[in-house]
């Protein structure tokens, strides 16, 4: 009887050993990362990890000094069009001409990839009425919100129905209903089978909607996993306390490190403590009596995981600056 062979998913991105350096400074020192085929997948790390230059060079848009970049099977610095031609790019400067309409910027963006006008202006009308900027398609783009441009621009990116989608930064400029919208329509792309690879500034992002997190500092991948992995890595439960009155979060930090020596850390002006733990019943009961003590009374207090922002600071430390990308143009910015 013949054994059944398993098929290995197709896989949209496939970076090994890519280096980037700008004169003197590393922006990449050498990244491996794998994108399976019709999962989103997050970048996330500080000002000057990498993040751009990495997406840059996926993108074409860069070359790499060292490794190699292939995107469904097409190497970027050896076919270049052929990529370009399974990607959608929004960066995280929208690429609009605000001297024509919504429509027109959708239109030329469709025709310039070689779409035929009918079916430009009713691709450009779908995407419109997808991401809620429909209303406004027949105004200058000069008359739009900061996240009605981000919204179009995410529309051009989409207008020849690309199988990746590279989001720098996405939801940058946008209120929380924008956001949600977006993220709603992104989903309906990603049930669709789109695969996305996501830079974000907001780390709930990531934690509700990737597959996978990729963390890079100093330009290494240092950590990869599921949000949940990741959280993983560092203490096992996080304690967090809420205080009655706020204006005595010092004093609790101050009370728990002397009595009970515990390292919390106060958020400003809400009164809501946290500390991470290994033991964390113990810890729970340690803090109640110290505080308790002292006077400082408590409103609420609990255990729960740590969220991915608290997983991001362990593994990367305070930020170090913009430095390592300052000389990589960010995507879709002009000269």
């Amino acid at each position: 009887m013949a054994q059944s062979k398993t098929t290995a998913p197709p896989v949209a991105v496939d970076a090994v050993d890519v280096a980037k350096n700008f004169g003197a400074v590393t922006a990449l020192g050498g990244v491996n990362l794998t994108v399976p085929a019709g999962t989103l997948t997050a970048l996330l790390g500080p000002n000057g990890a990498g993040k751009t230059t990495l997406v840059r060079i996926i993108a074409t848009l860069c070359r790499a000094d060292r490794g190699r970049v292939a995107v469904f099977g097409f190497d970027v610095a050896e076919a270049p069009a052929q990529v370009r031609a399974r990607i959608g790019l929004t960066g995280q400067y929208v690429g609009l001409d605000d001297a024509l309409t919504g429509r027109d910027n959708l239109v030329l963006i469709g025709r310039l990839a070689g779409l035929a006008h009918r079916r430009a202006r009713s691709r450009a009308a779908d995407l419109a009425e997808l991401l809620g900027v429909a209303d406004a398609l027949g105004r200058s783009v000069r008359t739009y919100s900061g996240g009605m441009r981000r919204r179009l621009d995410l529309a051009a990116s989409l207008m020849t129905n690309p199988p990746l989608i590279v989001l720098d930064e996405p939801t940058t400029g946008l209120d929380p209903a924008s956001r949600q919208q977006l993220w709603e329509a992104l989903a309906g792309l990603r049930a669709g089978g789109t695969t996305m690879l996501l830079t974000t500034q907001y780390l709930e992002e990531a934690d509700r909607f990737a597959d996978a997190v990729h963390v890079l500092s100093h330009g290494v991948i240092i950590a990869s996993g599921t949000p949940s992995e990741l959280k993983g890595l560092v203490a096992g439960r996080v304690l967090e306390i809420r205080l009655d009155r706020p204006d005595q979060a010092d004093a609790a930090v101050a009370v728990l490190a002397s009595e009970a020596a515990l390292a919390a850390q106060a958020e400003p002006g809400s009164g809501r403590l946290t500390m991470p733990t290994d033991d964390g019943a113990d810890t729970l009961l340690s803090a109640a009596a110290a505080l308790r003590a002292s006077g400082i009374t408590i409103a609420d207090l609990g255990l729960r995981q740590p969220s991915l922002d608290e997983a991001f600071l362990a593994l990367t430390g305070p930020a170090t600056g913009a430095a390592q990308e300052a000389t990589a143009p960010a995507i879709g910015a002009r000269p």
